[in-house]
């Protein structure tokens, strides 16, 4: 199996953030293989979610996620910025985990879906994604 992991810099907004680029270029040492991509992000307050972006489903997605996950005083998880603990609750809807077949080297996504890091917690600016790819 040939595993990777890269560091994102999100920095102190909300943010989905379109990782295709970097599992394209993960990919490019695959060769012309067939198999899954599985990407891993070990955060408690992030996720992947697989969407459309660059026509606006980017931030209807951090809308809903606002309008779903207040940044209020209603949670328990208090430590970090006001609000902090809906961060804590953001992966158990959007998983910290994705997988996409690939064939022939590239992945099998649908003409407008991009792989994104999903990340609310802007106490946090670094991230961190592991890449795994597994031969079919």
């Amino acid at each position: 199996m040939l595993s990777e992991e890269i560091e994102i810099r999100t920095g102190g907004v909300e943010v989905v953030y379109d990782l295709s680029a970097e599992c394209e270029r993960f990919l490019a040492d695959v060769g012309r293989a067939d198999g899954l991509l599985h990407l891993w992000v070990p955060h408690a307050t992030a996720g992947l979610a697989v969407l459309e972006t660059g026509a606006g489903s980017d931030e209807d997605l951090l809308a809903a996620l606002r309008d779903l996950l207040p940044k209020d005083d209603r949670w328990r998880h208090r430590h970090g910025s006001p609000g902090h603990g809906r961060d804590h609750v953001l992966p158990a809807l959007i998983p910290p985990h994705a997988t996409v077949p690939v064939f022939d080297g590239r992945m099998a996504l649908g003409t407008w879906q991009s792989v994104c890091l999903v990340d609310t917690n802007v106490d946090n600016p670094v991230r961190r994604v592991r890449f795994s790819f597994l031969r079919g």
